[in-house]
């Protein structure tokens, strides 16, 4: 999977000789070392200009309180993370378990997990490694990109609905599920279920998300456990 703003570790882009570049690929070069955000992540220590994304939105929704316990899934390469633990006091009072496909480099205060969050077995290994159940579970997670915007909607919003599940497996009663959107046509169906077992459902857009982006965080707060059987994980979501 790829995260938005993510995949450079945070540093400014070098321009580097070699075989000639893509229209796509010069404009994103460009993007980003004209980006401030991008300069702000490399000078402040974060390793992705979508660490301040989750704290523009943490400043406006306060999911990230001291003491909770947060799983990021699709960490890499970890901004996410290590906004997570600077807000939660992770290590000591709080605790973010940091999970995806590939390997991520430490991220002080993080337990990484090196998983496919698909994988059934993740939600009881997740919940071992960080002591309980959780109180937020981020997701920041795109795949990646093919060019069509209905098909990119399509993925996007199929991913977003395995994490929604993951999250209903994992998160004590109150808990907030925090996920990436595309805005779109087809996410009705997500945002009903989530209606559902959440007391309240909203649209975010923080300022260091691109105007020119579609993409949207659908921020889900108060969750509701649901009877045994009731989501697709084989009633996990009933887990003490």
């Amino acid at each position: 999977m790829s995260r938005s703003g993510g995949g450079r570790r945070g540093g400014r882009p070098r321009l580097e000789h070699g075989k000639p570049r893509s229209a796509s690929s010069r404009r994103w070069l460009e993007r980003q070392l004209n980006d401030p955000y991008v300069a702000r992540a490399k000078r402040e220590g974060y390793r992705s200009r979508a660490a301040y994304k989750l704290a523009e939105i943490d400043d406006r929704a306060h999911v990230l309180r001291p003491g909770a316990r947060v799983v990021d899934l699709g960490a890499a390469p970890g901004g996410w993370s290590q906004v997570a633990a600077e807000r939660v006091g992770a290590p000591g009072r709080g605790r973010v378990v940091a999970v995806d496909r590939v390997p991520m480099e430490p991220v002080d205060g993080v337990d990484f997990v090196e998983l496919d969050f698909l994988d059934p077995a993740a939600p009881d290994r997740l919940s071992a490694v960080l002591g309980g159940a959780a109180d937020v579970v981020l997701s920041d997670m795109a795949p990646n990109a093919t060019g069509h915007a209905r098909t990119d909607h399509l993925r996007i919003m199929t991913l977003v609905e395995a994490a929604a599940d993951f999250a209903r497996s994992v998160l004590a009663p109150g808990g907030v599920f925090l996920a990436k959107v595309l805005q779109g046509g087809t996410e009705a169906a997500l945002l009903a279920a989530l209606k559902r077992d959440f007391e309240s459902v909203r649209h975010i857009k923080p300022p260091a998300s691109r105007p020119d982006s579609a993409e949207l965080y659908v921020l889900a707060a108060g969750y509701r456990r649901a009877p045994v059987g009731a989501h697709s994980r084989g009633g996990k979501s009933d887990r003490p």
